[in-house]
């Protein structure tokens, strides 16, 4: 009885931390400006064959998805992905899947059309998760902010809530330069005065 019961306990914290034995789940929190690092860009083709490039995203919040079909929590997280793109898509924010399946497309578009995805997926290789600092557990997801530099990341599974949280706040954050923008304007109307 006891081992059964270890069993589960082992499975259930398998499910919902990640795909592999890396460290579990990193609750982040949105880094401080100061300390966000550009996210490398990359260009490749997405199910439709069109290419898709990181940088063509500058000006919007990124959710970069690393996953694959076979991954249990990713399974978990991508219907929140698509609520997350149905509601925040005229908001200036997209997500990004990239699947890291051995076969590729062999069971990725399958895949796509199944759950109905609604945002771009591509497939990934070896290369550019490096670049990502070698993701090496899935689903691994880096929230990006609209300068393109990396806000958070999360390794394995996290809270719906704690994703949506993350998007709204890089959402209402004032644009880069805004700020400066309309401050000078006021200048120039008190002067003008």
């Amino acid at each position: 009885m006891f081992h059964r019961a270890f069993a589960l306990i082992v499975l259930a914290a398998c499910v919902f931390t990640g795909c592999s034995n890396s460290p579990t789940s990193a609750k982040a929190a949105v880094k401080a400006e100061k300390d966000r690092k550009p996210a490398p860009d990359f260009s490749l083709k997405d199910a439709n064959g069109k290419t898709v490039k990181l940088s063509d995203y500058r000006g919007k919040v990124v959710l970069l998805n690393f996953w694959a079909t076979w991954c249990g929590p990713c399974k978990i997280e991508i219907p929140w992905f698509i609520d997350f793109e149905q509601q925040y898509k005229d908001r200036d924010f997209a997500i990004l899947g990239i699947s890291l399946d051995d076969d590729g497309w062999e069971s990725v578009k399958p895949y796509i059309e199944q759950r109905k995805i609604n945002y771009r997926i591509m497939v990934g290789n070896d290369e550019l998760s490096q670049q990502y600092g070698g993701v090496d557990s899935l689903p691994t997801t880096f929230v990006i902010d609209r300068e393109g530099r990396i806000a958070s990341i999360h390794i394995g599974l996290v809270s719906k809530s704690e994703y949506q949280d993350e998007i709204v706040h890089l959402l209402e954050a004032p644009r880069r330069g805004t700020n400066r923008t309309a401050a000078r304007g006021i200048l120039a109307f008190v002067r003008a005065e």
